[in-house]
């Protein structure tokens, strides 16, 4: 019997677990970790189940007259390489991109964009979660001069008597942190009565794509009304009177018309937040999943400042991050803008520096690439790669407009996939490397509270699964790269991510496995290895060189598809409890697939008159790009001219079937909240 301290393999919660491997398989339990304190979710209890499954990747695949069949590691390898070399030499090293995944480690992250930039020599490297933190990111950026999810402990929302949640659900898309919430006031803002707004003291029902009207909306109240923070703005801020003026245009009956949420609840909800002692202003993807997310999350991020809550003990603004690794897998590397350290790639200074660790003159390090979607829209086409090598990641389903990336995955000259399960994207791939999941590696993780995490390893990986960290290296030595520069041990590799983000936004220097092995609670920065971590940010100042925090002068603007006389209702898209991102892990454990086993689709019990449909049959629901299949939910309390289907379904259920390429212009995150669609039986034939 062998038992191990280590965290749940989903979210950005990181819950703390223990698990234990008897003659009977592994079992798992919580721990008292702050961020869960014993409690785990449906999906957490399963956990072990992954470990387990039937059709786990053993062996290398190659595909072999369409059929992929099992080779070993040399010969696996050895097809990449000469596939790299000859796009490389025949196109030049941006026909080779790479795709990384939110729920990679730290390591798997940092090693993977040092050996797309140095072993690739590509500038063409991006990952799925652009689909999930970048537009929290950008605004986050801009208002504070630092992106960390949350710039607080989890634990403090326990103290907080109003919290306001712009578009999460976290009673079904991390269900723990809800214990933090018990004693709050809740205000949640959602097209749909979700599990979390059952709980809330005030539901706000706006129109999807409609949020940054109704945030303009409740910072004209505050302003009117006198709730504002004049000394806390006139102390810390800078750019207040511009985004006063805007928000004057936005007066509560012209909200209303716009959002359908009554001013009386508009001013209910200011006058809740302002007036609590301790109050939070919290984002999800149903505010940052918009061609204008980055200026949604900001006019929350402007509310927030004009109430004085930001950079407060028992108060602040803050972001849910969604994969288990999306703080950490976006600050090391593998985005197509950023170096480690979150340093960005076009800085002189940054680039001279992670050079200088890497061993390399700056000037070989490319320049920045092509964001997540942009870099699946260009596959196959005349300047786009040729190849793409896919970690941690599931684009078949989890990519927007998904039948044309779907198309474009099929042009490429050699597809490369690197899973531990036959994903949807495996499926189709040239080479498929099985690779070691949570429980058989070691590493860490950053929750979404910015603490650096320890992921141990409970037991080896089965038949020939090798770690990322190996796969990288022996690619890298293929292509000509001295070995040492990539290193197989995550030790080794942490600690060189510690020089390489010394300095940086995110400075790790401070941490090293001994004090996180210690049980030392380390958020970053952590500059060196006395100082103890900073769980709060800006308590003093805010990260700008003057100290203070921005506001942005936004202005609504209408989703990049609205209704039409074809698609008259709208399609918003999100998560349910059972299952998880693209589902790749959590349809395989029988008790979440039997608790959520296909797809489905929300209407209004008008609506779904209208249209001919009643509750448990087939429905087909159609967009501008094409349709997708799901079985009818009929739910009362639904907006009449809105739909909702979850996008962790394979097939002819993938809710990305109807969502569109619109990007936002600053983040880059897709429009995956909005889809102009129609909806109508399915006809069975015979």
């Amino acid at each position: 019997m062998r038992t191990v301290a280590t965290h749940c393999p989903y979210c950005a919660l990181q819950c703390g677990t223990q698990l234990t491997r008897e003659r009977r398989g592994v079992s798992v339990r919580p721990t008292d970790f702050p961020v869960n304190r014993g409690g785990l979710c449906q999906k957490g209890w399963t956990a072990p189940a992954l470990l387990d499954v039937a059709d786990r990747l053993q062996h290398p695949l190659v595909r072999r007259d369409g059929v992929l069949t099992p080779v070993d590691w040399d010969t696996a390898l050895g097809v990449v390489a000469d596939g790299v070399r000859r796009l490389r030499d025949e196109h030049g090293p941006d026909a080779v991109g790479v795709f990384g995944g939110g729920g990679l480690t730290n390591e798997k992250a940092y090693l993977l964009g040092k050996f797309a930039r140095l072993a690739l020599g590509t500038s063409q490297i991006d990952y799925n979660g652009r689909f999930c933190m970048s537009s929290a990111a950008a605004a986050g950026n801009a208002a504070f001069g630092v992106d960390r999810g949350l710039p607080f402990p989890v634990t403090d929302l326990g103290g907080a008597d109003v919290v306001l949640l712009a578009g999460a659900n976290p009673a079904e898309t991390m269900p723990p942190l809800m214990q933090h919430l018990r004693s709050a006031q809740l205000i949640v803002i959602d097209p749909r009565r979700t599990a979390t707004a059952e709980r809330a003291a005030l539901h706000l029902q706006p129109a999807p794509g409609t949020d940054l009207a109704l945030v303009l909306g409740l910072l004209h109240v505050a302003v009117v009304d006198g709730w504002t923070d004049e000394d806390y703005i006139a102390a810390r801020t800078t750019g207040f009177e511009a985004t006063r003026q805007r928000a004057m245009t936005w007066w509560p009956e012209r909200v209303e018309r716009v959002t359908g949420v009554p001013v009386s609840a508009q001013r209910q909800a200011v006058r809740m937040l302002a007036e609590a002692g301790s109050g939070y202003v919290l984002t999800g993807r149903g505010a940052e999943q918009h061609s204008k997310g980055t200026d949604t999350v900001a006019g929350f991020i402007d509310l927030a400042l004009a109430l004085g809550l930001p950079g407060r003990i028992g108060s602040g603004y803050g972001c849910l991050t969604g994969q288990g690794n999306g703080q950490g897998g976006r600050e090391h590397g593998q985005k197509a803008d950023q170096l480690p350290g979150y340093r960005m790639i076009d800085d002189p200074r940054a680039r001279e520096h992670v050079a200088g660790v890497w061993g390399v003159p700056p000037e070989v390090l490319p320049g920045p690439g092509r964001s997540a979607y942009e870099l699946l829209d260009a596959l196959g086409t005349a300047n786009g790669p040729r190849a793409l090598l896919v970690f941690g990641s599931n684009p078949v389903v989890s990519a927007p407009n998904a039948a044309h990336i779907g198309d474009r995955l099929s042009t490429l000259d050699l597809l490369v996939v690197a899973d531990f399960v036959p994903s949807e994207t495996a499926r189709i791939a040239d080479v498929v490397l099985p690779v070691t999941q949570w429980a058989e590696e070691e590493g860490t993780m950053t929750n979404l509270e910015g603490r650096v995490l320890r992921r141990r390893r409970l037991q080896v990986p089965p038949g020939h699964a090798r770690s990322d960290l190996e796969v990288l290296h022996g690619l890298a030595v293929r292509l000509g790269e001295p070995g040492h520069r990539y290193p197989t041990g995550p030790r080794e590799v942490f600690d060189e991510l510690r020089r390489a983000s010394a300095g940086g936004k995110a400075d790790y220097s401070g941490i090293s496995y001994e004090r996180l092995d210690a049980g030392e609670a380390l958020h970053w920065p952590c500059p060196d290895t006395e100082h103890p971590g900073t769980p709060r940010l800006f308590l003093d100042s805010f990260a700008h060189s003057d100290g203070l925090a921005r506001f942005a002068a936004v202005e609504h603007r209408d989703p990049a598809e609205g209704p039409q006389e074809a698609f008259p209702l709208t399609a918003t898209t999100g998560r349910v409890l059972a299952q998880y991102q693209s589902g790749a892990q959590t349809r395989r454990v029988a008790e979440l697939n039997e608790a959520a086993p296909e797809a489905f689709v929300e209407i209004h019990p008008d609506t779904a008159h209208r249209a001919g449909l009643a509750d448990g049959v087939l429905a087909r629901v159609i967009s501008p790009r094409g349709s997708a299949l799901a079985r009818v939910r009929v739910v009362a309390t639904m907006r009449t001219d809105t739909v909702f289907l979850p996008f962790h379904f394979p097939g002819t259920g993938r809710a990305n079937l109807l969502t569109g390429d619109a990007l936002d212009p600053r983040s880059r995150m897709p429009e995956f909240k909005v889809s102009s669609v129609r909806i109508e039986p399915e006809v069975i034939a015979g």
